[in-house]
């Protein structure tokens, strides 16, 4: 059985661990409402280039010379996966869903005899699928650990840097895994195809806004579709890779928010437990300490 003053010292511990998971808690709050409104503002800009391209590539599907980033090499031998998590922990299962999610798809492509490479946005995620599938990694993770503010920029780098794997031949098809933000409690983890653009889930994606871009307009393009789609295309993957990372984003502290009212509550609960022992135990010390008195005094 602990001594009173281990059972003060483990409440005054608990205490301040209490005092750092609140003003985290308090943290979260704040950015969550700055990048939930970021996510949600990339959302109407990602779902229009959908409807664009989804568009063109209806028009253009049975014709040749498409660029590869829409029909794709011919083969899907090679399967990129490219992993987005957050570069710290503290935030639940946030990291783990995602990581689950790719973990899933990679054994289903390894079990159809593909051939699988990773690689990751964000520390949380390299680290755990470093002890499991470390040699599939192709490089180091790409390190956002200093932005304070995402921007596109950062997107578009990441973008470049898939554009140019695919150009030289390094992959055939490119996968995005990421944890779509739908409110404080919920965050869904997703995998969305980049490369070659899936006009299945480019159209699934864009069915809401289909009341407001018809597929029964005419339209008339300028240049012509080929050219459009030619530089689209490959602006489309830093697109959703920005909001990829404005989802992720969101979702971290929506989940980091979570977490921490979690853990101030189970702290709370704790305090209340070791203080009910601390006081049974001071309690029972007491009376024993009086019967010892009382036995003394009759003994003399």
């Amino acid at each position: 059985m602990p001594s009173l003053k281990d059972l003060r010292n483990r409440i005054n511990s608990v205490k301040a661990t209490q005092k750092i998971t609140k003003a985290m808690q308090m943290v979260a709050a704040a950015k969550l409402r700055h990048a939930q409104e970021a996510a949600e503002a990339a959302r109407p800009y990602s779902e229009r280039m959908n409807a664009v391209i989804a568009r063109l590539a209806g028009n253009l599907q049975d014709q040749q010379g498409v660029s590869p980033f829409l029909a794709g090499t011919g083969r899907d031998d090679v399967h990129l996966l490219v992993v987005c998590t957050a570069e710290r922990g503290l935030c639940g299962a946030f990291n783990t869903n995602i990581v689950k999610l790719a973990v899933q798809h990679i054994e289903k492509l390894q079990a159809a005899g593909k051939t699988v490479k990773l690689l990751c946005v964000g520390r949380k995620g390299h680290d755990q699928l470093k002890r499991t599938h470390g040699a599939l990694m192709i490089d180091e993770p790409v390190d956002l650990k200093q932005v304070k503010r995402l921007r596109f920029t950062h997107a578009h780098q990441i973008a470049d840097r898939l554009i140019r794997l695919f150009e030289n031949g390094e992959f055939d098809v490119c996968t995005l895994f990421f944890s779509e933000f739908h409110s404080v409690i919920a965050q869904k983890p997703k995998a969305l195809q980049l490369i070659p653009a899936s006009i299945e889930e480019i159209a699934q994606a864009t069915e809401e806004s289909a009341a407001q871009a018809s597929s029964d307009a005419a339209y008339t393009y300028e240049p012509d579709e080929k050219e459009i789609l030619d530089d689209l295309l490959p602006r489309n993957v830093s697109v959703q890779v920005f909001r990829a990372l404005l989802e992720n984003a969101a979702s971290e502290q929506g989940a980091r928010m979570t977490a921490m009212d979690n853990a101030t509550r189970n702290a709370g609960d704790m305090i209340r437990s070791l203080t009910l022992q601390y006081n049974r135990q001071r309690q029972a010390q007491i009376t024993k300490e009086l019967i010892e008195i009382i036995s003394g005094a009759e003994a003399l």
